[in-house]
């Protein structure tokens, strides 16, 4: 029989599921209205705060999409050959109390009632006359893209789900799930909206209008390649996503070493982030502890980030020399903690045997502390979410699709960052041009938070005979862990509902 538990802060936002009740949202109730920009701001702070939590971009989602982009083992769990994660998340086979999965829906979610309390506490005027009317709008601007963007991750990672678009109370708490049609319609009315009202009075370390450009080109690009049920008849989503891709392009710059993008004082210093999640130390994103290799440094960290060899070796052989992959991955280096204390440790490429299940394979190194002599887990770093890189190999992608003749023009402006040239296999055509995009992606952003959804926006069938079939067939596969080659689609395109909502939703089963 269906449990039927409505927790307190469900009705709160929280949809049926456990929370930490100490944690109060710092804007106000959604029955009052915001009489001043200072308390519609005051709304905005608590939704960015809720990306930093340790359930959502602060660690579990991250953990989650990099583990289960195809790409990635963890080494949570201990020291074994397999961890619960790599027996769910890392061989394509999460299951609805998959932990990591568990907390990235609630971390969504309450990120998602938090933008409805600020759309649904606030007067927008269509022409605003006074600065405290513009900076209402931009904040409830704001909130119409970050609830766009939090329904852009939840379509994708789990398909149809429930559309929440009014703040929560006990009699709305059951909610059945929406098509994949109408979720993407209202990200595509939101993201408008969003643009509409956003104009940039908050200032800095908020988005700005082009941020939503970049979000509803994205939309159009994964619409582009969706099953005709999904899309609108008659739209030319390429075109679509082209036309605000380049509302974007000129707008921002490429930092100019892409090492610094990735150092511990990175936050407001670079003109390449277009979208990125504020941290401090009073609010540190837990990647320090999670994310950082293992003795890396004199602090206690975890090292749960780890790549599948033959991704480093395809981006190695691909641009050899490259120095994005020293940026990338932590393959050897000298222990600062534990017995090992000034001994070298070392993983792929460096030991092409497997000893014991992390050293058979490079740790991720982006994420992580760069500080070797840093004692605390504390990091003031930024964490970007969108940058002008990604944009321009958008445009890139987008490019060849529409045949436009700018494509390669977009992919040199990244590589030169990098003293490099545009690979071989651009040169082939429309079909070539394509797969080698779709890799230029992975070399760049690699754990970065795409790579799921990269990976599987041109289709299972895309998904399976670039990701899938070459691990389970690379020549060192015992040091591998096996991936799923379910011919289900759903199993491995979507992940599946939580139980804590299936328990908790009398309208889902």
């Amino acid at each position: 029989m269906k449990k039927h538990k409505i927790l307190l802060l469900a009705i709160l936002g929280l949809i049926a599921t456990s929370c930490n009740l100490d944690e109060e949202p710092p804007f106000l109730a959604n029955e009052n209205v915001y009489a001043t920009g200072a308390d519609a701001s005051s709304a905005l702070t608590g939704i960015y705060q809720s990306f930093t939590g340790n359930d959502y971009y602060g660690r579990d989602f991250l953990h989650a999409t990099n583990i289960n982009s195809g790409f990635g083992v963890t080494r949570n769990g201990g020291n074994s050959n397999t961890s619960v994660e790599n027996a769910t998340l890392a061989s394509l086979k999460p299951n609805s109390g998959t932990t990591v999965i568990v907390n990235s829906w609630r971390g969504i979610y309450r990120t998602i009632a938090r933008t409805n309390d600020a759309i649904n506490s606030a007067i927008v005027s269509e022409n605003p006359s006074t600065d405290d009317q513009m900076l209402i709008n931009d904040v409830v601007g704001q909130a119409y893209f970050l609830r766009a963007f939090n329904y852009f991750n939840l379509v994708r990672l789990w398909g149809e789900v429930p559309l929440r678009l009014v703040p929560s109370t006990k009699e709305n708490v059951h909610l059945g799930k929406s098509s994949i049609k109408d979720v993407y319609a209202q990200i595509i009315s939101d993201t408008k909206r969003a643009q509409e009202l956003m104009n940039g009075s908050v200032g800095n370390a908020t988005v700005k209008p082009e941020a939503a450009a970049m979000l509803l080109a994205k939309v159009y690009m994964t619409l582009a390649t969706a099953p005709t049920e999904h899309q609108e008849d008659g739209l030319n989503y390429w075109q679509l996503a082209y036309d605000e891709a380049i509302k974007v392009y000129g707008k921002y710059k490429l930092e100019p070493d892409y090492d610094d993008l990735f150092q511990d004082a990175t936050g407001d210093v670079t003109e390449e982030a277009i979208f990125e999640i504020q941290s401090s130390e009073l609010a540190t994103m837990d990647h320090a502890r999670a994310f950082t290799p293992t003795n890396y440094t004199p602090a206690f960290t975890f090292g749960r980030l780890q790549a599948n060899y033959e991704v480093h070796d395809l981006h190695a052989t691909t641009y050899p020399g490259d120095p994005r992959l020293e940026s990338t991955f932590a393959s050897g280096y000298t222990q600062q903690r534990g017995s090992g204390t000034g001994n070298p440790y070392q993983t792929y490429p460096y030991v092409t045997w497997r000893s014991r299940f992390s050293n058979g394979f490079p740790f991720v190194y982006k994420l992580g502390i760069k500080d070797v002599s840093q004692t605390d887990t504390f990091q003031n770093r930024n964490f970007i979410i969108y940058r002008y890189s990604d944009l321009l190999l958008m445009l890139a992608e987008i490019s060849n699709e529409l045949q436009n003749g700018e494509q390669l023009g977009y992919v040199t402006e990244v590589l030169d960052r990098v003293g490099l040239t545009p690979q071989a296999g651009y040169s082939g055509g429309l079909d070539a041009f394509r797969s080698a995009i779709m890799k230029e992606y992975q070399f760049e952003l690699f754990f970065e938070g795409h790579d799921w959804f990269n990976n599987r926006r041109r289709g299972y069938d895309y998904f399976l005979n670039n990701v899938i079939i070459p691990h389970n067939t690379a020549p060192l596969f015992k040091s591998n862990v096996d991936v799923t080659l379910d011919t289900n689609e759903a199993n491995v395109m979507y992940w599946p509902i939580p139980q804590i909502e299936i328990d908790g939703n009398e309208l889902i089963d």
